[in-house]
């Protein structure tokens, strides 16, 4: 007995027993995504048969073609409208506007989305956080009836290598808050109150000073990336960097931003990474400030169910991976055995 695929059908991944379609129209190759190879049988007898018979395809009675520009610009107000982390759709919508923004969505293979991912993505993370954007675009398209297929889904995901979070010590702290004084000043107290408190950056600076309540020493954040509320707690720390914020913008309004982004890009990097440069300081990220603060916690004794509070993590495996400590704190800890062990 033959194995060999029927006509017009093949399966991709193989083995995934998702079925896809091929065939021919009015000089034009197209492959459609269906799902079961049954399901695959019927629609391809079908578009064989409409392209017999003369008849245009649905996606070619439509006067104009989709481009991936529109699904991009669909996520990014998507986004704004129900993610508090806007910002950093914009920015990859504009990389990824010269690459794919003109070719017709239908049109982007998987393919050419992993190509393009493994070229210009440098760790797994990054690429891994395009291929989500793209999958929203593609998701969004879908729901609105622009495109039938979603080409990032067939993308592999990356493997993320955690194993080892980067977070600073306190002379490090020291050194790098000097550093951002000299060079900065102006973005000290952002910088504090990221370590202090570990909000997202995306929770920072979309954050407005009617949610603020200094009397209270909270901070209120909506829509927050796990999709509810949360209270931050304003450490003595925390509360005087707001204080010294409050005081540089005395007019601010409740609906003002409460860390605006003056300078070159709306970005943080022109003044952090030289900041991290004069300090000395290497394989640190803004966003390591979150492990910084988790850390610390853990450090200070502070139990995971703790950390998964104040950090606001969904599951508490994202807290326990904060139960290491730095080296110099282990060896204490360790240390400890030989005081509860009575002497022989």
């Amino acid at each position: 007995m033959s194995n060999k695929n029927p006509r017009g059908l093949f399966e991709r991944p193989p083995g995934s027993g998702v079925w896809w379609i091929n065939y021919y129209a009015a000089g034009k190759q197209h492959r459609e995504k269906v799902g079961r190879k049954s399901d695959a049988i019927k629609l391809y007898q079908v578009r064989k048969a409409d392209a017999t018979a003369g008849r245009k395809l649905p996606e070619l009675r439509n006067s104009s073609v989709v481009k991936f520009a529109e699904l991009m610009a669909d996520a990014v107000e998507f986004a704004k409208l129900h993610n508090r982390t806007s910002r950093d759709y914009v920015s990859k919508q504009l990389i990824l506007l010269e690459p794919f923004g003109a070719r017709p969505a239908a049109d982007i293979t998987p393919q050419e989305l992993d190509r393009w991912l493994h070229a210009n993505c440098k760790t797994a993370a990054t690429s891994n956080r395009y291929k989500s954007f793209v999958s929203l675009c593609y998701r969004e398209g879908i729901s609105n009836g622009k495109v039938t297929v979603n080409p990032a889904r067939l993308v592999r995901q990356r493997k993320e290598n955690n194993a080892r979070l980067r977070f600073l010590t306190r002379d490090e702290y020291d050194s790098l808050s000097a550093a951002i004084l000299e060079r900065a000043p102006e973005h000290h107290a952002a910088f504090v109150v990221s370590v202090y408190t570990g909000m997202r950056l995306g929770e920072q600076y979309s954050l407005r000073w009617s949610q603020v309540h200094l009397d209270r020493k909270t901070i209120e954040l909506t829509m927050t990336k796990n999709g509810y509320d949360r209270t931050v707690q304003l450490n003595s720390v925390a509360l005087t960097a707001m204080e010294v914020q409050r005081a540089a913008y005395p007019k601010a309004k409740a609906n003002d931003f409460v860390f605006p982004r003056p300078g070159p890009s709306s970005d943080y990097r022109w003044w952090f990474d030289p900041a991290l440069k004069d300090a000395g300081i290497e394989g640190y990220t803004w966003h390591s400030n979150r492990h910084t603060f988790c850390s610390w916690l853990a450090m200070a004794g502070a139990s995971i169910k703790d950390i998964q509070e104040l950090a606001g993590h969904k599951t508490i495996t994202m807290s326990a991976r904060y139960s290491h400590l730095s080296p110099a704190h282990a060896l204490t800890a360790s240390e400890r055995l030989v005081s509860a062990v009575p002497a022989q």
